[in-house]
């Protein structure tokens, strides 16, 4: 079952406790004969994503109506038909009613939303191809309660930015819940706003990077599920702007996605969607990033001819790469991330010689500590297959050095790998770092 955040958005709007609500249902339903026992439990069943049986759901409506003085509606509390065709496309109002119930509900650390499961299947399609295809919001204007304007917009790209640089220095542990307390208490009130279509555009486009970093904090927090509603929610919002280049690294970031949980024919599938879309829009580094990941997950199938075939095109792409033409968002296609994708790649298809050249490249480069981490991580991995245990000792120990105070699961899984890998040599050489990353992973998250 999918949780409720619509319901529970609408109580807290409401004003009302899920006592009130269970009271006032059992009120009801007196009204109409029936005897009612719910109760505090029942309303967080709902709020997991059960529907009530008989004419509750009509009643809630009824309840919650009454008290914000508007029609509220089954679809309005996520209690309306199941068995409907999905629209051809989302509508925009019904987007971003859901995505602020999604943040709040995120942000108050709810289990069911946060242990939403992974989208697999069609569904997990849909929102891809939804972005690609027609009908487009012709008008995305609004009428609320405050007047947005072009500087709310800038703030909202300038705390973007804020956060994609506590990420890449903190993790996306420590990083995700002041981007979703920002979302909750200072952009949800911009989206409920007054903005004219070209103003709302650039609303939208700022609003879908900001979710974007949620997305990347809950995927780095291990909450795949949830990541994959950031990013549904980040590529909705980026058809609702009109930037196709933007929604094209959305869709790289889905890619990312599933190389991690290893659909990689649906990796494959989503860059070529990624590239073909996009068009003459996308950008030279965002087209690098999407044929290298091609490339990976080729490899991860054991393609050659493919891997081969995609790492050619992100070598072009690179050389025709000039960072002041690029958008904020692809600022992580730095120097050494194709050298990385290389050895990776190459690596997996068994050129273990070729691989450990480019990770030794990519680890020479200087990055952001994050990015310096996955690349430690593939050249000790590299230096292992070559049999070379001391070298990959001594990696490995940088990658410690490298990894300390960040706050992120993933992370923490290349070191497990590692540390795997080591001890898989049976050598007394790895026995201190071996020991240093075990006190390492230790540590809560």
């Amino acid at each position: 079952m999918e949780p409720n955040t619509l319901l529970d958005a609408l109580l807290a709007e409401a004003g009302m406790s899920r006592v009130g609500l269970a009271s006032r249902v059992n009120q009801a339903g007196k009204a109409r004969g029936r005897k009612m026992h719910y109760d505090h439990s029942s309303v967080i069943r709902w709020l997991k994503g059960q529907r009530p049986r008989g004419g509750v759901p009509e009643a809630i409506c009824e309840i919650l109506g009454a008290r914000l003085g508007r029609p509220v509606t089954l679809d309005d509390i996520g209690m309306g038909s199941t068995s409907a065709a999905p629209p051809v496309s989302t509508p925009l109002e019904g987007v971003i009613v859901r995505a602020t119930a999604l943040w709040r509900g995120d942000q108050q650390q709810r289990e069911d939303v946060q242990r939403a499961p992974v989208i697999t299947g069609l569904p997990a399609v849909g929102p891809v191809w939804e972005w690609e295809n027609p009908p487009h919001d012709r008008d995305v204007s609004s009428r609320g309660t405050i007047r947005v304007g072009l500087p709310d917009v800038a703030g909202l790209r300038v705390a973007r930015g804020h956060y994609e640089q506590m990420y890449r220095m903190a993790g996306g542990v420590a990083t995700r819940s002041r981007v979703l307390g920002f979302l909750v208490a200072d952009t949800a009130p911009l989206m409920r706003g007054s903005y004219t279509d070209a103003t709302g555009r650039e609303l939208h486009r700022a609003v879908g990077g900001l979710v974007a970093i949620a997305g990347i904090c809950a995927y780095d927090s291990d909450a795949q599920g949830l990541a994959q509603r950031y990013f549904h929610q980040a590529l909705r919002l980026a058809k609702a702007s009109g930037d196709r280049a933007f929604g094209g690294y959305v869709i790289a970031l889905l890619v990312n996605q599933s190389l991690f949980l290893g659909e990689h024919r649906q990796a494959v599938a989503f860059a070529e969607a990624g590239l073909r879309t996009a068009g003459t829009a996308i950008s030279h580094a965002l087209a690098c990033d999407l044929h290298a990941m091609q490339a990976k997950a080729y490899g991860r199938m054991g393609d050659q001819a493919g891997a081969h075939r995609c790492l050619a095109l992100a070598e072009a792409a690179a050389g025709r790469i000039r960072r002041a033409e690029e958008p904020d968002e692809t600022g992580y296609v730095q120097p050494g991330l194709l050298e990385t994708a290389m050895a990776d790649t190459l690596m997996r298809l068994g050129d273990t010689a070729p691989a450990q050249q480019y990770a030794a490249e990519a680890v020479a480069v200087q990055t952001h500590a994050r990015g310096k981490v996955h690349r430690l991580a593939t050249l000790s991995d590299c230096e292992l297959r070559a049999g070379e245990v001391d070298r990959a000792v001594g990696t490995a120990e940088l990658m410690l050095d490298t990894v300390r105070g960040m706050e992120s699961r993933r992370l923490m899984d290349r070191l497990a790998s590692t540390r795997s890998r080591l001890a898989a040599t049976h050598s007394g050489a790895v026995r201190d770092v071996v020991g240093r990353i075990d006190d390492t992973l230790r540590i809560p998250l």
